[in-house]
């Protein structure tokens, strides 16, 4: 059921149950602790560590496959013992691998960190995401409105935390990269004491199921994997936000201090216009078309790049084309991350949703894992600057078709 138009995104906020509040709220706290390190992360690797370029495209894709990739980890674990147990775990390993990464100072240790960080997050996000995609369509059957705003509301508490995260590490690299990732390990000790105390011991309705029995149907159910190959393709591109993009800047401003501010122009407009765009597109496109749109948009957004970028301008004006494609690729994320949560729950088996969760974002990692690894290999090759930029391109407008039809 859809909620009338005229309803008005701060009265939605006010509905929705203690749970979900806390839950849109852990969001935030998570994006905070995360992006205060990770866009960064590149130029420490590069820089400070002495890594090549190959080598840090790959440590960026072993971070997402380890988080994403294990997210089915997670997930099955979050069906079996309950969301509690799962994300304190999560919260513990995620403050030792900031440590840990701090005070890395070569190759093997950073790797080490790397995939400390990510299994944490393949513990505590997937036992988040389920149970928020499960409340939304509760939600949504209690006649309070579409999921698609619930789950707009839990993307806009990421942004938010992506917007202040960066900014509080541009803050704290002036000290140093340890600063940064002690602030990161600071915010998730937060975030550990106030789920100890707040997130419950049951949640009302999930029942608990066995790990075993689930993957079976899972890779049998060839309209879930398409969307979670589609979803892969737009994950490896709203990755080059850490891998392409600091290279653009660099070449454009001869520095990566205009970065923070790109990113913090992303999460601005995911804040601002995120709940407006989702109701106006829930009221005109179906689940499938407002993936594919978002999906051409993020294509356009490399487009741009490909076609401006190859002037050579630099300065304000070389800035240009790279605030281009973070603007296409921030509005099609708008469109493409609600709609894929929103679509789970119809294709999910009956009490797998974290597991169903968890293999949309591992299938996602093991593309991303490639795909950077190939990325960072095509920005170091010498190639055209067009050359990376209109191969990313197709790989967004290619999985327009691997979209599942609604049927």
């Amino acid at each position: 059921m859809t909620a009338p138009s005229t309803v008005r995104a701060p009265r939605e906020r006010v509905r929705l149950s203690p749970l979900l509040r806390l839950l849109i709220l852990t969001q935030l706290a998570f994006n905070i602790g995360f992006f205060a390190v990770l866009p960064f992360l590149a130029e420490h690797l590069g820089g400070a560590v002495g890594m090549a370029g190959w080598m840090v495209g790959f440590v960026l894709g072993l971070r997402t496959f380890s988080q994403q990739g294990l997210f089915v980890v997670g997930g099955a674990l979050a069906d079996r013992y309950g969301v509690r147990p799962v994300v304190l775990a999560g919260c513990v390993l995620r403050i030792a691998g900031f440590g840990w990464l701090g005070y890395a100072g070569s190759a093997p240790a950073v790797v080490g960190a790397v995939l400390l960080i990510g299994f944490a997050a393949a513990l505590f996000s997937p036992a988040v995401e389920s149970e928020v995609a499960r409340q939304a369509v509760a939600w949504e059957e209690s006649g309070g409105g579409s999921r698609t705003r619930v789950l707009a509301l839990f993307t806009v508490a990421g942004q938010a935390g992506a917007f202040v995260g960066p900014l509080l590490g541009a803050l704290l690299l002036s000290v140093d990269f340890r600063a940064v990732c002690l602030a990161g390990a600071g915010v998730f000790v937060l975030v550990l004491a106030g789920h100890a105390w707040l997130l419950p011991q049951h949640i009302p309705g999930r029942v608990r199921v066995q790990v075993r029995g689930g993957i079976g149907p899972l890779l049998r159910n060839r309209r879930f994997l398409g969307l979670c190959c589609a979803y892969g393709a737009y994950l490896l591109a709203y990755n080059q936000l850490y891998l392409a993009l600091p290279a653009e800047v660099e070449r454009a401003a001869g520095s990566q201090a205009p970065l923070a501010w790109l990113f913090a122009l992303s999460s601005l407009l995911v804040v601002t216009a995120q709940l407006p765009v989702t109701r106006w597109v829930g009221e005109r496109l179906t689940l499938r078309r407002s993936m594919a749109a978002g999906l051409a948009l993020i294509a356009a957004g490399f487009g741009v790049v490909a076609v401006v970028a190859p002037s050579g301008a630099t300065g304000v004006t070389g800035l240009l084309p790279a605030a281009g494609f973070v603007v296409l690729l921030t509005l099609g994320q708008m469109l493409v991350a609600p709609a894929a949560r929103a679509w789970v729950p119809d294709l999910a088996q009956e009490g797998r949703l974290g597991l169903y969760m968890g293999a949309l974002s591992s299938v996602s990692g093991v593309i991303v894992l490639i795909g950077s690894a190939g990325t960072g290999t095509l920005l170091d090759s010498g190639l055209p600057t067009a050359v990376p930029w209109v191969v990313l391109a197709v790989v967004p407008a290619g999985a327009v078709l691997l979209l599942p039809r609604r049927g």
